[in-house]
């Protein structure tokens, strides 16, 4: 490690920041690190850390499910993050309740946990075993915990503004499952733009984020002329419904989704939805927990190419964006 420190020209701290996964660290700084540790051969044990440091590098992730295809991206940014970050990532599925999954986790010695997205609505300061630092992705602040969360309500609101703002005089609602924070914070901001608007919110149907669901919502959905879905499987599942019950999307029925898949644009037609930043949302999360396992203060920084707003020091809150394409028009 001296002899990477010399090289580097830093300090022997710094090196043992980059080792560890810090985000304490200058990015050309840590290039420079990284370069003279790749000459020099130098790899560090983790095993041997692990005692040293009482850490092992590693952080859990909690899910209930990755069928959903929001829950695989982050999935996947969730790793890009930790890796790049020096820490192992390993995944637990939770059942009915994050209680064993936590016990779980914390008997294979991990240094922290994320909750993903649903396994959140099971998640109280009460479940977390002591000692087991935690960040939960989607969850309300009122939990306690650390929460990071996508800008939901206000990617509603904005959906729903662009269907109104093209002549229609409703918006129809296909929620997510009751008990998902999420579907909730989406159907809130879906009704707070319409009552702003001086319309009266339709009854809301509700599915379950598959697109089975929201080809089985379409019958229900008949006399709407716009559809704001509380994601894009449900979307698409409701475009199939709508045409095989007659209804032309969009020229009799403008839909739009949430999410922004990456099958998103190659819909037919090309769906219009609500894009989540799953990369910002997953370095925000891991840089959270990253800065308690060090016992370092995050204090807000740029996560990709979308900022997450720190509100507090309990809730970050990452910015949506809506991407119009094919099918949502003017009536």
């Amino acid at each position: 490690m001296a002899m990477v420190a010399d090289r580097a020209g830093v300090s022997g701290q710094t090196v043992s920041r980059v080792v560890n996964g810090s985000p304490r660290v200058d990015p050309a700084t840590r290039a420079r690190v990284e370069k003279a540790m790749a000459e020099l051969g130098y790899r560090p044990h983790r095993a041997a850390r692990a005692l040293r440091t009482g850490r092992t590098q590693t952080i859990g992730l909690v899910v209930t499910t990755l069928a959903t295809v929001g829950n695989s991206r982050m999935l996947q940014a969730t790793a890009e993050a930790a890796e790049e970050r020096g820490y192992a990532l390993l995944l637990v599925t939770a059942g009915g309740t994050v209680s064993d999954a936590f016990e779980r986790l914390r008997d294979q010695g991990v240094d922290g946990a994320i909750v993903l997205n649903e396994a959140s609505a099971l998640t109280t300061a009460e479940d977390r075993p002591e000692g087991l630092r935690l960040v939960v992705v989607d969850a309300p602040q009122e939990t306690g915990l650390r929460v990071v969360h996508s800008d939901h309500a206000g990617g509603a609101a904005a959906a729903t503004s662009r269907l109104l703002s093209l002549g229609h005089q409703n918006v129809w609602h296909l929620g997510g499952p009751a008990d998902s924070f999420a579907a909730a914070e989406r159907e809130r901001g879906w009704r707070e733009r319409l009552r702003a608007e001086g319309s009266t919110p339709q009854p809301l149907v509700r599915g379950d984020w598959s697109a089975e669901s929201g080809y089985a919502a379409a019958g229900e959905l008949l006399e709407a002329t716009a559809v704001f879905s509380a994601n894009d499987q449900m979307a698409l599942g409701l475009i199939r419904g709508l045409v095989e019950n007659g209804h032309s999307v969009p020229d009799q029925v403008s839909v739009i989704g949430f999410d922004d898949v990456p099958d998103a644009a190659n819909y037919r037609p090309p769906l219009t939805t609500v894009r989540q930043d799953f990369t910002a949302l997953a370095v925000a999360a891991v840089d959270a927990l990253v800065a308690d396992i060090e016992g370092a203060e995050i204090e807000g920084a740029e996560t990709g190419d979308a900022a997450s707003a720190l509100d507090g020091d309990t809730q970050t809150i990452v910015p949506t964006l809506l991407i119009e394409r094919a099918s949502a028009i003017r009536v």
